[in-house]
């Protein structure tokens, strides 16, 4: 008997111990987050005769933090958005604190359309005739696109810099399945739609290279008018210099004008101490975007309200995670504002290549009902939205997209992957099936699919196109045959689609916010409420071990220790839940 206290005893010290360690470490957590002012709480403090580091080779969400955090990271910095930044800059142009700005940015991981923002932004921002000068050890096209706009860039002496031209490369794994005995059931609506292209073919269709190659020239032309106006060279010029391959080395790219000179970063912070006018010996004093922006002011004083939602990210079912366009987290964003009397306009913000076509026909109801309730509904759109993209903003009543913008791409598909020879020959397994009726197994990976379910599923398809082309008929005022002539999966350019009917203006975030107000009569007197709120990271935390929710950390646990490898394990994981019918377009741009 004694011995049995003893382990009651012994464990419950265990308990104990264990809970001390717990509670400990999570004070450490909640003291680190309070310090570090996540979220942008707290002002920040700047000095005068400040930098502002425009430090540009992180992700860039379009609203601060709107990415997968790692919860675990006890001192978490703000991940600042698009438009933070956009607004930090115009805060910059009026804060004597701040000299100018150094752009520090070598590999730009973002799409043609942010990074247009990003270079507006920094040009509208010498209007101030503050200085912005560009210094990086290599840049890619994409940096080299940003940096660009400053009144000066210098390179390191011993640098590399690409100016080649744009591309575009599809991986194709048709015969990589075939190898492995996985045979895919392919059903899609539109001759341009070409997501399902690399599980079907060896290479791109004619069809498919016709669109690509129509749009990536309608970016390229864009690339190279925006760098000839800030560098003082002709287009026809600066695509000569890149059909010829003439930029092998930083000393070329001076020598054709692309950059101002080589420096090493000591002679950089020279200059910029001439430009502060301070004694060579002191030290230049840096801001950082991250924490600038805790500074920028909210407005709460109006009662009339402008919602902005920020759409971005893959579509999918359900709630979904940050980064990413839950089809119920979204609908129940939408009602909630339907329900706000205070809220006088909606500007939607999308950034999608798309994704559940269910999810998009969810949120597509919401917005109608808000649309009928007399709220003006302003659409944005980003780098990308198209397909599920464009199902969701298809109803607007005015629809914004930037030149470079990636639109269209009206299409749907289903893919059922069949793999009864990789689990017959390949792996050893078997399965034996007793059923009620002919049909009762359902679809699945093990049994082809039958001639009759095959017509079920391509007409199931077909109508779920027909629905798509009818809410684009509906909300652009064509007839159904008029928006059939310029969908069917094909995509196009904002420029491009502004001329098909499929937008109505080019501009930016701001202009549809300024469109939005104009159409609510309330442009004297607004306020901007975001959308969605973004959790803190202990919070989330929290709240995913309330609801048991081990997908959020699993997946935060992946991304801390794979890094950027952990894009194609999260890639490969969307490909094999992909759930119903799929609208979306098959690839991401990026300038390299």
């Amino acid at each position: 008997m004694s011995n049995f206290f003893k382990f009651v005893f012994a464990s419950c010290l265990g308990v104990f111990l264990a809970g001390f360690v717990f509670f400990g470490l999570f004070g450490v957590m909640i003291g680190g987050l309070a310090s570090s002012g996540f979220g942008g709480k707290g002002k920040a403090e700047i000095s005068k005769n400040s930098i502002l580091n425009l430090s540009l080779d992180a992700p860039l969400p379009e609203k601060s933090n709107n990415l997968p955090m790692d919860p675990f990271e006890f001192n978490p910095n703000k991940i600042v958005g698009l438009q933070d930044l956009k607004r930090s800059l115009k805060m910059a142009e009026d804060d004597d604190k701040i000299k100018g700005v150094l752009i520090d940015v070598e590999a730009l991981s973002v799409g043609q359309a942010t990074a247009s923002d990003i270079r507006d932004a920094i040009l509208d921002f010498k209007k101030s005739d503050k200085f912005v000068y560009a210094y990086a050890d290599g840049m890619s096209q994409g940096a080299y696109y940003i940096a660009s706009a400053a009144d000066s860039v210098f390179m390191n002496p011993v640098g590399s810099i690409s100016f080649t031209g744009f591309s575009a490369q599809i991986p194709f794994i048709k015969d990589m399945l075939e190898r492995l005995g996985i045979d895919m059931q392919i059903f899609y609506a539109g001759d341009f739609k070409s997501a399902t292209e690399p599980l079907r073919l060896y290479k791109m269709s004619d069809k498919n290279k016709l669109q690509i190659r129509e749009y990536i020239e309608g970016l390229y032309n864009n690339f190279l008018e925006e760098i000839a106006a800030s560098r003082n060279i002709s287009k026809a010029e600066l695509r000569t210099i890149a059909n010829e391959y003439k930029v092998k080395s930083v000393e070329d790219a001076v020598r054709y004008g692309l950059i101002d000179g080589l420096m090493y970063r000591d002679q950089v912070e020279n200059l910029l101490k001439d430009a502060v006018d301070i004694d060579e010996d002191k030290k230049l004093k840096y801001v950082k975007l991250g924490k600038y922006s805790k500074n920028l002011k909210k407005n709460f004083s109006s009662k009339n309200k402008v919602a902005v939602v920020y759409a971005e990210g893959n579509i999918v079912t359900g709630e979904g995670e940050s980064g990413s366009i839950g089809g119920d987290k979204y609908a129940d964003i939408f009602k909630k504002i339907r329900k706000d009397k205070k809220v006088k306009a909606v500007v939607l913000r999308v950034n999608s290549g798309g994704g559940s076509a269910l999810a998009s026909e969810i949120m597509w109801r919401e917005l109608t009902l808000l649309k009928e309730k007399g709220i003006p509904i302003i659409v944005s759109m980003g780098d990308y939205a198209a397909s599920g993209g464009y199902y969701i903003a298809c109803m607007a009543d005015t629809i914004l997209a930037k030149p470079n913008t990636i639109t269209g791409s009206i299409g749907v598909f289903s893919v059922i992957p069949n793999m009864r020879e990789t689990f017959d020959d390949k792996i050893g397994i078997t399965f034996d099936t007793v059923k009620t009726t002919q049909h009762s197994v359902g679809l699945g990976v093990y049994y082809k699919v039958s001639e009759e379910e095959g017509k079920v599923l391509e007409a199931m398809t077909k109508k779920i196109y027909e629905t798509f082309l009818q809410r684009v008929a509906d909300g652009r005022d064509m007839s159904r045959d008029e928006v059939h002539e310029i969908a069917q999966g094909r995509v196009w350019t904002g420029t491009k689609a502004k001329e098909l009917g499929l937008v109505d203006e080019l501009g930016d975030l701001d202009d549809a916010i300024e469109i939005a107000v104009n159409k609510a009569g309330v442009s004297d007197d607004y306020r901007i409420a975001e959308y969605p709120i973004i959790k803190e990271p202990i919070q989330q935390l929290l709240d995913d071990l309330a609801k048991k929710d081990a997908a959020n950390l699993k997946n935060a646990m992946i991304k801390n220790e794979l890094g950027e490898v952990s894009e194609l394990y999260f890639y490969a994981k969307e490909l094999k839940n992909l759930k119903g019918v799929q609208a979306r377009i098959p690839f991401k741009i990026e300038v390299k």
